[in-house]
């Protein structure tokens, strides 16, 4: 092959934004694994529930190895249609389908509303995964600020400055990675009201929605009817079930979308595994008991770091209402969030993520996971103490 045909790449693989998180990883990777407390993966640190390996086992042995609807079984889809009867939305099999993952279910619900040019609202900070999946669409991303002082919650008059011609949709997730933060109904009431007044859809990320701490409430822009067919909820098994790496997800929305995405997907993928499928029905019909306990131990573990991390001079931590991450203010250091986390990794051993890795805002801030063990939080603590004890 001509060195031409090798150096030549399309707009989008030479476009495509890299990774911070990624860039963390490559950094990390330069020292023993032995020696690092690694605080950056973003998922459980627990195995998937015992009942929904099970089900996977006897699936395959059951021959559920074929092809199945694009759309996803309708044995799944009626389930998760089931599963949000809770929130009076409405939804039937025919408003789901079933996806490689919520990045997936974003991929198809962009590739059907979107066209090149239009722009699509995203919180700064943000999942940076959103960016790239806008700018697969050719569509464009346009950053709403998100603020400390709003307890990390999007405002709606934010969101409203934002808009123009060219809006077509925004992302909201709650709770949120990096933030930890909720919407609460006020807040999606608010928000509301400047979706509906100009006309927009609405991606809901809600893959953190049953871990939430405290008493507080997930509420869906889902629940408000006269929006219900212009949202479109992302969900998946990932993080509720500790099933990162089964890779299942889905999407909720009006039945005119989900039927055209289930074309476009039939191109992309074709479909879901079959017997992954039926693991899933497994996970939300079966007994929720270790995800229960996930929780619990999140509960603690949330507390572990967050108290931690505050008993540590230059350190400034909100408590998370939601999901397994804390934002931590690190602007007292007077560092870039880049070259404190670079330092952590040096002279601590901790890797962590800097808040400039999901998006401007995020400069001046670290995101913490939970997700692990009491001993390795506790661990990275003192580690993190000794080094600020050394150097401030």
């Amino acid at each position: 092959m001509s060195n031409e045909i090798n150096t030549y790449f399309s707009q989008v693989a030479n476009e495509y934004p890299a990774s911070g998180i990624r860039k963390m990883f490559e950094i990390a990777a330069q020292y023993d694994p032995k020696e690092i407390v690694n605080l950056t993966v973003g998922e459980p640190n627990f195995d998937t529930p015992q009942n929904v390996k099970d089900a996977a086992k006897k699936a395959i042995d059951d021959g559920f190895t074929h092809y199945n609807p694009n759309a996803g079984m309708p044995a799944l889809r009626e389930a998760v249609a089931e599963s949000y009867a809770h929130y009076n939305c409405g939804y039937q099999a025919d408003n789901v389908i079933i996806t490689v993952g919520a990045l997936e279910a974003l991929t198809l619900g962009l590739l059907t509303i979107v066209n090149p040019g239009d722009e699509v609202l995203v919180p700064d900070p943000c999942f940076p995964n959103y960016l790239g999946q806008i700018m697969i669409t050719k569509a464009k991303p346009v950053t709403v600020p998100v603020y400390e002082e709003n307890d990390y919650k999007i405002q709606a008059e934010d969101i409203e400055k934002a808009i123009t011609p060219k809006t077509r949709a925004i992302i909201l997730n709650s709770p949120s990675n990096p933030l930890g933060s909720i919407l609460e109904e006020e807040d999606v009431r608010a928000i509301a009201r400047v979706v509906e007044k100009y006309n927009l859809y609405v991606f809901s990320d809600e893959v953190y929605d049953k871990i939430i701490y405290d008493g507080h409430k997930h509420f869906s822009m889902a629940q408000i009817p006269e929006l219900t067919d212009q949202v479109m909820v992302m969900n998946s098994f990932s993080k509720a079930y500790a099933m990162t790496g089964w890779r299942i997800g889905y999407l909720l929305a009006d039945s005119a979308l989900t039927k055209r995405m289930a074309q476009i997907q039939e191109g992309m993928v074709s479909c879901v595994s079959t017997f992954t499928q039926v693991a899933a029905i497994e996970a939300l019909k079966g007994p929720q008991t270790e995800v229960q306990q996930m929780i619990a131990d999140y509960t603690r573990r949330r507390e572990i770091l967050i108290d931690g991390l505050n008993a540590i001079p230059g350190f400034s931590v909100k408590k998370s209402p939601g999901s397994f991450y804390a934002f931590a203010n690190i602007k007292a250091f007077g560092k870039t969030s880049q070259a404190f986390a670079e330092d952590l990794v040096r002279e601590a051993k901790v890797i962590t993520v800097p808040g400039s890795a999901f998006g401007s805002m995020g400069e001046g801030y670290m995101r913490f996971v939970f997700a692990n063990s009491d001993e390795n939080l506790k661990e990275a603590l003192q580690r993190i103490d000794a080094y600020v004890k050394k150097n401030y």
